[in-house]
């Protein structure tokens, strides 16, 4: 089906008609409409008009209004103070428009069928090393930007760039060829749990590194393994290989419980590159975008200077011939726009890293590989913090384990789900709890603006109240409740009925849901898909409270708030999911 046309956009193209019937002079101009408290919509583009023709902007607005027709869509036009234009829309424009809605599977939201290719760079772990708090919002922002950029038409390509090489894995491989069973499991042939994977790969980490500070002969051996890693070695690869693998086995773990779909060939890490470096600095070096200063190969930048003054250049290659982060991220950009044929680049990355990737998107333009057809991104995020307003950590100053957060969250989300639970099992309180509290701890994280550092404090995110997932799931919840006990009467829309205020203005919200979605794409911003969620769930709250369902006068406004309630269920489901939230049926 087509994309339904949204209120707004009607009411736009009717007024931009009555602007060119009136004042042709005025051209193509923009009437400038938004919502309004003071009615449906005003438009004040008349203001800016009248200026620029030198007129009486109300005697033009006035003008304006009388050359648009008659039509089933504006019910009263009227012009208030300066030139402003307040618009009423009909009722049976609204029910109709969002009947429309309603029969369509993507609830009108129109598909691009011309859109690009996304790849999306996010939820980067180590090899050997844990997931902490840290490692959350790129998982969790990049889940959601891949989802929402998909339900928009985007071609979207997943890619974890994982770090898996670098000089300490010469210690570490070093270490196994001296103590080959540490990676060994309890149990041969059975399958391995995520937190095994990760005991087997600290306590090897800790005792090699032990080893490879107090022991010179070790870090002598240790370094003359990097070399051989390096040169391709085939005991020694197969040894890391080792390492990576383990290491997936712990991230798939907490990406389950994260409920992200990771799949293994979106793992594509630093390692995934080698083969492009030298050739990386080839062409960088051929084409003078690189120069060398004092033995390494460096790129400069005017307005990129230290604290001396001297500038700063971007390190493609170390004076002893070694690589750092940008060969292997301009490698990458190679790789994405050239082979995966991408136009835009979106790097889901803490904005600590922010200099960085400008130096490196910057010299990727200097090289060509990206221009006005190819784009790239950084989706920078803030810290995660403590109640205290302080960046989060365990009491003993500790990093916090991903794992350890997300198990308090469900084991919280738990007990509010078992505290209100009347007729579920306890192992639909536990699925139920798992769902609600991975929910609390995406939402928070996603209906804070990514730029911004938030608290994390999971008392709030499991509140029924406030701004939360749990009370978005709930007002889901409830209308499902409500269909449930329904019967005999099927929802269904009656444009020729008159709707109460609080009908009208959840009509309104609930009409704006692509043109949301749009924007949040657009603007890789899923706080904006959020705060239209939390809002259409506080409308719902005012029109459930205010105009009965199941006990309204007539067995057709039965059927027309049935109507409301289910588009308002099947809205707050699919922007949910689009956020990478569950909605359960009861709770």
């Amino acid at each position: 089906m087509a994309s339904v046309p949204s209120l707004a956009s009607t009411v736009q193209q009717r007024l931009a008609e009555g602007l060119s019937a009136a004042l042709p002079e005025a051209g193509s101009a923009d009437p400038l409409l938004r919502r309004s408290d003071r009615a449906d919509f005003q438009a004040n583009g008349i203001l800016a008009l009248a200026k620029q023709l030198k007129g009486n902007p109300r005697e033009l607005a006035t003008k304006v209004v009388e050359s648009i027709p008659a039509n089933d869509v504006l019910k009263e036009i009227e012009v208030s103070g300066p030139g402003f234009l307040n618009i009423t829309v009909s009722d049976t424009a609204i029910v109709e428009t969002l009947a429309a809605r309603a029969a369509d599977a993507r609830l009108g939201v129109p598909l691009n069928e011309a859109a690009g290719t996304t790849v999306i760079d996010y939820a980067q772990p180590n090899v050997a090393k844990e997931m902490h708090v840290g490692h959350l919002r790129s998982a969790v922002i990049g889940a959601a930007m891949v989802e929402i950029l998909e339900f928009t038409g985007e071609t979207v390509v997943r890619r974890h760039h994982i770090g898996d090489w670098g000089t300490q894995f010469g210690m570490l491989i070093q270490y196994l060829i001296e103590h080959p069973h540490e990676l060994d499991h309890k149990d041969e042939g059975a399958e391995v749990s995520g937190e095994e994977a990760m005991s087997n790969l600290n306590r090897l980490y800790k005792a090699s590194r032990a080893l490879f500070d107090a022991d010179e002969e070790f870090k002598t051996r240790a370094r003359a393994r990097v070399v051989d890693l390096q040169a391709g070695d085939e005991e020694t690869l197969a040894l890391w290989q080792r390492f990576v693998d383990e290491s997936k086995i712990y991230f798939y773990s907490v990406f389950e419980k994260l409920d992200m779909d990771v799949r293994d060939p979106d793992i594509v890490g630093e390692s995934g590159y080698n083969d492009m470096l030298q050739e990386t600095c080839r062409i960088l070096e051929e084409s003078g975008v690189a120069v060398r200063s004092e033995g390494a190969l460096c790129v400069f930048f005017d307005d990129i200077k230290g604290p001396d003054g001297n500038p700063v250049p971007l390190i493609v290659q170390k004076s002893d011939g070694g690589f750092g982060y940008a060969a292997t991220d301009l490698s990458a950009i190679r790789d994405r726009v050239q082979n995966l044929k991408a136009t835009s680049l979106l790097y889901v990355v803490d904005a600590r890293q922010s200099l960085h990737f400008k130096m490196v998107f910057e010299t990727a333009r200097r090289a060509g590989w990206l221009n006005d057809e190819v784009k790239a991104v950084q989706l920078a995020f803030g810290t995660v913090l403590g109640k205290d307003g302080k960046p989060f950590k365990t009491r003993e100053g500790e990093t916090v384990r991903l794992v350890d957060l997300l198990d308090e969250a469900i084991d919280r989300a738990s007990a509010v789900v078992r505290e209100k639970a009347q007729d579920l099992t306890e192992e639909e309180i536990a699925e139920r709890g798992a769902q609600v509290g991975i929910g609390a701890v995406k939402y928070a994280d996603l209906s804070t603006s990514a730029a911004r550092d938030y608290k994390f404090d999971l008392d709030q995110m499991v509140s029924l109240n406030g701004d939360t997932s749990v009370y978005l799931q709930y007002a889901y919840a409830r209308i499902q409740s409500i269909l449930r006990k329904a019967g005999d009467a099927e929802p269904a829309a009656h444009p020729e009925l008159e709707l109460a205020p609080s009908e009208r203005v959840l009509g309104l919200h609930l009409d704006g849901f692509g043109e949301t979605i749009a924007e949040t794409a657009a603007e890789y911003a899923p706080h904006k898909l959020a705060a239209y969620l939390y809002q259409l769930a506080s409308l719902y709250t005012t029109f459930y409270s205010e105009c009965p369902v199941l006990k309204a006068d007539t067995p057709e406004q039965v059927e027309n708030r049935l109507f409301l309630c289910d588009l308002t269920a099947r809205t707050l489901h699919q922007g949910m999911a689009l956020l990478g939230i569950r909605t359960p049926e009861r709770l």
